[in-house]
């Protein structure tokens, strides 16, 4: 186990059970969508990136993207 992972049941196991049933539901619901996400990437061929590549540069030609400086600005 980690040294982070340590310090963060060290917190967690100071609270209320509820609390702590809370947290463990919310970290096993990450995990499982982590591992359909992975499941799915995993899953996913070579023709089938190919497709969303060239969905991704038509809708770059359309100008149907923005840049990521104007979704995320940055903080200066």
């Amino acid at each position: 186990m980690t040294e982070l992972l340590q310090q963060v049941f060290a917190q967690i196991v100071q609270l209320s059970p509820e609390q702590q049933d809370a947290i463990a539901a919310r970290f096993l619901a990450e995990l499982q969508d982590e591992q359909k996400w992975e499941a799915s990437f995993a899953a996913t061929t070579d023709d089938q990136w190919d497709q969303m590549a060239a969905m991704v540069r038509q809708e770059i030609a359309r100008g149907e993207t923005f840049p990521l400086e104007t979704v995320f600005p940055s903080e200066k």
